[in-house]
Order: structure tokens, then C-alpha cells, then sequence
């Protein structure tokens, strides 16, 4: 794997769609998994995306954390209404 890869996962934002904006590396899982269903992006992108969703999928994002100049974003854009409830 190559690290400058790795780097560019927290330094590279997503151009379009819905997360426009957001750290390829703060990518839903959901949305990752819907490009590996529906095709990645031609060129870099799409490589950076796929190594993404491999990273993702495997649960190893929290390796990125020490790459990172800023921290990680929140998935959720607001709190929950209503506080998750254990039983």
C-alpha cells in the first residue's frame, strides 16, 4: 500500500454529490458501499474511493487518525431528537 495513498484519504475532499466537501476519509460507510455496488469514479478518485471502502469495510479506519491534520467529522450533521435507549 502506498502511504502517499493514505495521506491524500485525509487531505482530499469529495468534489460532488451529497458529501461534497467532506474528507474522502469521512465518507459513510453506506456511501462507499453504494459506489462499490454502483461503479467508482474513473482515475484517481475512484482508486482513492475503492481503497476507501476497503479500509472502511475492514474496520480499520481509526489507522488514519495519526495521518490526519484535522479531526475526524461527525457522520451525523445534527444530534439524534430522541437519546438511543439500552435494555
Amino acid at each position: 500500500m502506498d502511504a502517499e495513498k493514505l495521506k491524500q484519504l485525509v487531505s482530499l475532499e469529495m468534489p460532488f454529490g451529497k458529501y461534497k466537501g467532506r474528507l474522502l476519509a469521512d465518507l459513510p460507510g453506506d456511501y462507499l458501499n453504494w459506489f462499490a455496488r454502483q461503479g467508482f469514479p474513473a482515475g484517481d478518485l475512484g482508486r482513492l474511493l475503492a481503497l476507501m471502502h476497503e479500509i472502511d469495510h475492514n474496520g480499520l479506519s481509526a489507522l488514519l487518525d495519526p495521518l490526519r491534520s484535522r479531526p475526524r467529522e461527525a457522520l451525523r450533521e445534527r444530534p439524534l431528537k430522541t437519546p438511543i435507549r439500552f435494555s
